[in-house]
């Protein structure tokens, strides 16, 4: 196969990537809406949609292996199609949690809401859809110093969520009508977390993919260049 053809497959597995990514964020978008709003109707919407995200990762992965069994890929072109393999599966989880959130919007039982509590989730769900657009904007211009810094983001969304637990808590503790609203909110927020922590894997990836190197931002920035590298 001729490297043109090779390249325009390696622009649309990119573009796919992003276009996955695009996706993953607005159903995050819509699920924590749904819950914020108790609407039944766009919670379902999240829901099913998600087995179109699931389909995509697995196409990007489907030919993200055909292009290393074709093409045998050096160097950076290697290290694009693995960040894509591995952030598309990232992406997937990030919707499964969207999709988790939309059930619990489904489920939702309690009367008795809190509403310093739902503010602070619709606050910390803002932050979390800003690391997923800025993580997006990082893979597209492959930078890593902006990588790098949604990484940084995940621990104030630990510390919003942390909040949001201890809120829920001394809320159930004065009020036992909130107790069902209350599990709720620390489950949704925990949702919330863990979409985070996916955002900051595919901050690493990007890192990655500039350096070679597998970084680990959430902790010690300890790197570790790969054996095949």
């Amino acid at each position: 196969m001729l490297r043109s053809q090779f390249e325009e497959q390696l622009s649309d597995l990119h573009h796919q990537f992003y276009e996955m990514g695009t996706e993953v964020s607005e159903s995050i978008h819509k699920s924590v809406r749904s819950f914020i709003e108790h609407n039944r109707t766009l919670a379902q919407e999240v829901i099913n949609y998600d087995p179109t995200i699931n389909e995509k990762e697995i196409e990007l992965e489907k030919r993200s292996f055909e292009l290393i069994a074709l093409q045998q890929p050096m160097a950076g072109d290697l290290r694009m199609i693995i960040t894509v393999m591995k952030a598309s599966s990232d992406l997937e989880r990030m919707g499964d949690h969207s999709v988790s959130i939309a059930k619990a919007t489904i489920n939702l039982k309690g009367e008795t809401r809190i509403p310093q509590v739902e503010e602070a989730i619709d606050y910390m769900s803002l932050k979390v859809q800003k690391m997923v657009d800025n993580v997006l904007k990082a893979y597209v211009k492959q930078d890593a110093t902006r990588a790098r810094k949604v990484a940084d983001t995940d621990e104030e969304v630990n510390k919003l969520g942390a909040r949001i637990h201890d809120q829920a808590i001394a809320s159930m503790q004065e009020d036992p009508e909130t107790i069902i609203a209350g599990n709720d909110y620390i489950k949704v927020s925990s949702y919330l977390e863990r979409i985070a922590d996916y955002v900051t894997n595919i901050a690493e990836w990007i890192v990655y993919l500039e350096t070679g190197k597998i970084t680990e931002l959430s902790t010690a920035n300890e790197e570790v260049t790969p054996e095949n590298e």
